[in-house]
């Protein structure tokens, strides 16, 4: 068994601009940089082995400050990144939330849908399997990353996942 931990990035600057970043690689607002701090406190006592992240600077400046002080290897993966919303990245997030539900098969345009963010997503979590047996994570990402957690950890159907209120909490914990 893994234990996993899952804690979104922290706040970004288009995130304090009420965009949706996608594969934008936009930095963490001055907000997001202190909250990434507090990362540190949460994760003192979950003993993990090592880290993972998107590799969006957004993911991986929220993790680097953790990894640094408790002294654990950290891994950017590209399969951690969020949706690619194409032709609607850096939209208003409000478009990209009516737009949720049409896109678990069919791509955002000039994107990907759903459905193959959690193929890559998949292929992550499978060679996590035979990695990291035993061990204790923790995957920074964004939405989607989680989605896919819910999806492939807890077999919630992916329609459920994009449909459920999706809400800030400080980190998730599932049994690989």
């Amino acid at each position: 068994m893994i234990k996993v931990w899952f804690e979104p990035h922290s706040t970004s600057i288009d995130n304090e601009d009420g965009r949706a970043s996608g594969w934008n690689d936009v930095d963490l607002s001055a907000k997001g940089r202190l909250e990434s701090l507090d990362l540190i406190e949460r994760c003192r006592s979950r003993g993990l082995f090592a880290i993972f992240c998107s590799d969006l600077q957004r993911a991986v400046k929220t993790a680097v400050p953790t990894a640094a002080e408790l002294h654990l290897p950290l891994f950017p993966d590209k399969r951690l990144r969020e949706c690619d919303y194409g032709n609607l990245t850096r939209k208003p997030k409000e478009q990209i939330e009516t737009e949720r539900d049409k896109r678990i098969n069919e791509p955002f345009p000039n994107g990907e849908s759903y459905e193959q963010c959690m193929e890559r997503m998949g292929s992550f979590i499978n060679q996590l399997r035979v990695d990291f047996d035993n061990k204790a994570v923790l995957i920074v990402g964004h939405r989607a990353t989680h989605y896919a957690l819910d999806y492939f950890i807890k077999k919630k159907p992916l329609e459920t996942c994009i449909s459920e209120q999706w809400q800030w909490q400080p980190g998730w914990q599932y049994e690989l």
